[in-house]
């Protein structure tokens, strides 16, 4: 694959069976909203020629028939900001979709809290870093669960030994830069390296700022499993075509 020959790159990558893009929807108050930098206070909805509403099944078939993805990764933001929950919306995406994988971080922090995620067959649980207290409640889960190891600039989020004790990691990570979220600033290679030097064993999913198929491209030389994208999705710089 060349990153200088984009359609070659996209297609090369789109049919790469260890590589996966994933489409991102974010949830408040019952409707899809675009993120933009982790400014959750200011995020208004979404506005895509994939879909003539902002409402979540809609969105949710748009961003699927863009990159007939397999996977979608849903943020339940009132969940992680303690303001409620989307519950109902992540239900309605379950039964139109029995056959996508979903990828729900919820702020989950304790096993009460993914009960009705597990029982009701919605999703894996996603533990983002930022809305933990301590390690036990993702060393207790393992496998089942996705890590998104979260950070704001340079600032990692959530208990330091989350961030530094590899055995307590998954085998799925989430390399999740608030900041970079719905801009056009590149994936966070640094970062994204380093976990990938500290835990090569480990499936690493790049999150936020993602610009199109030539940084799939490097992603996947660096030995990344996929890539959540949103905003790149929705403008057309990521599409299957």
């Amino acid at each position: 694959m060349s990153v200088n020959d984009p359609d070659a790159g996209c297609e090369a990558i789109a049919a790469s069976t260890d590589f996966t893009v994933i489409p991102v929807i974010d949830l408040l108050r019952g409707t899809v909203v675009h993120a933009r930098g982790g400014d959750r206070q200011n995020y208004a909805p979404i506005v895509t020629p994939l879909s003539p509403t902002a409402e979540p099944v809609a969105v949710a078939a748009g961003l699927l028939r863009a990159v007939a993805a397999n996977h979608l990764y849903i943020a339940d933001l009132d969940a992680i900001q303690g303001h409620g929950d989307n519950l109902k919306a992540l239900r309605d995406i379950r039964a139109a979709f029995p056959d996508v994988e979903l990828w729900v971080d919820g702020g989950f922090s304790d096993e009460a809290a993914i009960r009705p995620l597990i029982e009701g067959q919605i999703g894996r649980p996603v533990i983002g870093s930022e809305s933990q207290r301590d390690s036990g409640f993702l060393k207790r889960l393992g496998d089942e669960a996705i890590l998104s190891l979260d950070f704001r600039g340079d600032e990692p989020l959530g208990p330091t030994l989350l961030h530094e004790a590899r055995s307590l990691w998954p085998r799925d990570l989430i390399v999740m830069t608030l900041g970079r979220v719905g801009l056009s600033h590149g994936p966070d290679w640094q970062r994204i390296a380093a976990i990938r030097e500290q835990a090569p064993e480990a499936r690493i999913f790049a999150a936020g700022g993602v610009r199109g198929w030539e940084d799939c491209h490097d992603l996947h030389r660096m030995g990344v499993a996929g890539a959540l994208v949103a905003s790149a999705i929705h403008d057309g710089r990521l599409r299957r075509s």
